[in-house]
């Protein structure tokens, strides 16, 4: 269903999103119907409302015209509901099990009305308390290798692949990634945030010109190759998550870009899990790391061999060519993902509500170092094992 008539935007309020959800015809007439506003991010309201007789309930979704965590002197693109409605559409189309259903748009208001997943947890909070996600890297895993290979060359006719790039064309949120992960962490940039007790380890970084050319090169990819349709945000707070579920969410940042770049971002912040854990729990998310390589690149190369349409897909070599790429860019890019939430402007709340000062900068110093290392020697590490021992041998 999509709200096609023509109006004005402005922000939803709690009574505004029920009136709003009564014209949608998903509850009864005589529905009582119950809203929250749940949202917790950066850029959205995001209103859960509920009949309390039937029990059911859907999520509204309104970006706003700024950035939320700084206000109306950061504008921002309403076209990003948009993306996002039709990147899940599109998601959906090979996942559908992996991410919520849209039940309607309305591009004027910047709303996207969708499936409610409140039985299920955030995935970074349930992992900072330690609760099992089994399925976690599996699903995962699955999500990045069939989104990405089946929005890529690999899979569609050029002249398709051009028209989602046109339709996927996402650049004031592209800008935030390339500046906020790319660029300001490494410079002695405004927008940086980071304790005092960090400000030699942080000069370091801002002196190593080593580091920041291969930070250059890892820009570029970003900024030029447009391989597959990426949600282009997808960190555990981006996962919704049980024991026997997983759901990806919020992929408004959605464009074409490398194909390490979910790959590197997802496994960057299972990283920070890693550094923040110890004995078996820490062991967990290890496993998490290897796992969710190992599913994307077996099932990519199952997609490779089964639904490739690529004119080179049988020449020898080819194949493990991508992969590799694909696993070294991977690396690099977690690395400036670990080096971003460390010091740059949006941290993550597995280290920044460790109480513990001493606790904390340590395993945020311990963040820097597996950031660096990544970025350094993602040439030299050639394997998922090799990474897992790199992240084993920075831990003691």
């Amino acid at each position: 269903m999509t709200i096609a008539t023509k109006k004005q935007y402005e922000s939803l309020t709690e009574e505004r999103a029920i009136l709003y959800a009564k014209g949608l015809h998903f509850f009864s007439e005589d529905a009582e119907l119950n809203c929250r506003e749940i949202g917790d991010g950066n850029l959205n309201y995001v209103f859960h409302i509920k009949d309390a007789q039937s029990e059911r309930s859907l999520i509204i979704k309104q970006a706003l015209p700024y950035a939320k965590v700084v206000g109306e002197s950061w504008p921002l693109t309403l076209k990003r509901a948009t993306i996002e409605a039709n990147a899940l559409k599109k998601q959906a189309k090979f996942v559908a099990d992996l991410v919520p259903t849209v039940y309607a748009t309305d591009e004027e208001l910047a709303i996207t009305v969708m499936e409610d997943l409140s039985h299920l947890k955030i995935a970074r909070e349930g992992l900072i308390r330690l609760e099992s996600y089994p399925k976690l890297s599996q699903d995962i895993g699955e999500y990045l290798a069939q989104t990405l290979f089946h929005t890529s060359d690999f899979a569609l006719h050029p002249f398709e692949k051009k028209r989602l790039v046109s339709e996927f064309s996402n650049p004031e949120l592209c800008k935030i990634t390339e500046d906020l992960i790319f660029t300001d962490p490494f410079f002695d940039h405004e927008t940086n945030d980071f304790e005092p007790s960090l400000r030699a380890e942080v000069e370091v970084i801002w002196n190593n010109e080593r580091l920041k050319l291969e930070v250059a090169k890892l820009k570029r990819s970003f900024l030029t190759e447009a391989e597959a349709l990426l949600h282009g945000d997808l960190h555990t707070g981006s996962i919704f998550a049980s024991e026997t579920e997983t759901k990806v969410i919020d992929p408004e940042f959605a464009f074409y870009g490398p194909f390490g770049f979910d790959v590197g971002i997802f496994l960057a912040n299972l990283i920070v899990q890693s550094i923040t854990r110890e004995a078996e729990a820490r062991n967990i998310i290890l496993q998490h790391i290897e796992q969710t390589w190992g599913v994307f690149s077996s099932n990519f190369s199952i997609l490779w061999k089964s639904k490739g349409i690529e004119s080179y897909n049988d020449t020898k070599g080819f194949e493990e060519y991508i992969l590799d790429k694909v696993f070294r860019d991977t690396l690099g890019f977690a690395g400036c993902e670990l080096i971003r939430r460390t010091i740059g402007l949006a941290h993550l709340k597995d280290l920044d509500a460790i109480a513990d000062e001493e606790q904390r900068l340590r395993f945020k110093k311990q963040a820097l170092q597996v950031g660096e290392e990544l970025i350094l020697k993602r040439y030299d590490l050639h394997s998922i094992e090799a990474v897992i021992a790199l992240l084993e041998e920075l831990h003691k």
